[in-house]
């Protein structure tokens, strides 16, 4: 399946080309055709063609997900390279992928990740007859030389079965890639990481109107929880707290108040009960939060302040989330990566499951966003943040 952004980019080009076509024709016929009815009949196509394809993709995920419409597959290489691959089609289930099982010359039955080994590479033509998959994945290790795959590419050459290659990528997107035949030689260009293009002047300036226009927006709801907050228990309004930002500097994150006042008090005596992965602490029932808490953190109002954080600078409205002090200390040399964009009030990871998800998980979504950040990329997770934040998905 081809990422959503390409389709949609085909699609339009697509469209767009035919209607140039249509019109260069109807200009070398002389066909008189209204422009503005021409011009709307193409916008129009273009508009429902994108949104037919996005609801067919919809569909098709939904069905991946429940186990409908899944693609057989085999994956050839060494044992570690099949597992990489094996380990993001199992995570990511929507792509549609049902693993059959590993092709390799290592002597075991099954790989670590627990994938069966049906047979050596040397018997692969064979296992795909037999097993009837529709697509063959190659990972590293599956060939000593182009020659070999040169022909064994020639077996299947009468077969309908599809031969995809997986090289030593990971958590790269699909904008940084370009495919570059040279002499011969399959080359793939791969662009730098894009850390540095989300400090630039565009997402500052998104940020700064966005947090304004937003601030004004949710004026009411924020007046109307710091009332509610205030006759619970008279306690302070706001919580702040030290968090690290953009390159390690520290800042003040505001929050309105969702626990009972003496909370950090109270947390060394929790840890035992830490739900959470990795640095995080996480817990579903956790005893500190307020009645008035309970509601405002399951649709996020605690976080609105902080889009007074995002228009002065020290955050993003789409970005890592602010760790604390303590949890930074514990970082290793890959994690650290995360403080090279500004910390936001929603990211990656809080689009792709919230509080649900494993530390390492939430790591490789935000290493993921800080090497492929795009100004598209921040629309759609503030779109996909609207609709999670809505359904309190994951959220507590």
């Amino acid at each position: 399946a081809r990422a959503g952004s390409i389709e949609y980019k085909r699609a339009i080009n697509a469209s767009l080309l035919a209607g140039g076509s249509m019109g260069v024709l109807f200009y070398l016929v002389s066909l008189e055709y209204p422009r503005v009815p021409f011009v709307s009949w193409l916008l129009f196509g273009i508009a429902g063609l994108c949104i037919a394809r996005f609801v067919r993709r919809k569909i098709m995920k939904r069905l991946h997900l429940h186990g409908v419409f899944l693609t057989p597959i085999l994956i050839a290489g060494s044992g570690s390279h099949i597992d990489e691959v094996a380990r993001v089609l199992q995570r990511e289930k929507w792509i549609g992928y049902s693993i059959r099982g590993a092709v390799t010359d290592d002597r075991v039955s099954a790989t670590r990740l627990g994938v069966p080994v049906l047979g050596s590479l040397s018997e692969l033509p064979e296992l795909l007859d037999s097993t009837g998959v529709a697509s063959v994945v190659f990972a590293e290790g599956s060939f000593d030389s182009a020659t070999e795959f040169r022909r064994f590419a020639w077996q299947l050459e009468e077969s309908d079965v599809q031969v995809a290659l997986a090289p030593t990528l990971a958590d790269v997107s699909a904008e940084r890639l370009e495919f570059r035949p040279l002499a011969g030689l399959p080359l793939v260009d791969v662009g730098r990481p894009t850390a540095a293009k989300s400090l630039r002047w565009l997402k500052r300036t998104a940020d700064i109107i966005g947090s304004a226009v937003a601030l004004i927006l949710a004026f009411p709801v924020l007046l109307v929880a710091m009332i509610a907050i205030k006759l619970e228990d008279r306690g302070p309004v706001f919580f702040r707290q030290r968090r690290v930002g953009l390159h390690g500097e520290e800042f003040d994150c505001l929050k309105l108040r969702s626990m009972c006042v003496d909370a950090e008090a109270r947390l060394a005596a929790l840890q035992s009960q830490n739900e959470g992965a990795g640095v995080l602490f996480k817990m579903k029932d956790d005893p500190r939060i307020t009645r008035v808490g309970k509601f405002i953190r399951r649709y996020s109002i605690d976080e609105l302040p902080q889009l007074w954080n995002t228009m002065v600078g020290d955050m993003s409205l789409v970005g890592p989330r602010p760790a604390l002090p303590k949890e930074v200390a514990l970082y290793d040399s890959d994690t650290r990566r995360r403080l090279r964009v500004r910390p936001g009030l929603t990211g990656l990871w809080q689009v792709s499951g919230r509080s649900s998800l494993s530390w390492e998980d939430t790591v490789r979504l935000d290493l993921y966003y800080v090497d492929n950040w795009s100004f598209v990329q921040d629309i759609m997770i503030l779109l996909k943040t609207a609709k999670a934040v809505i359904g309190s998905d994951g959220a507590y």
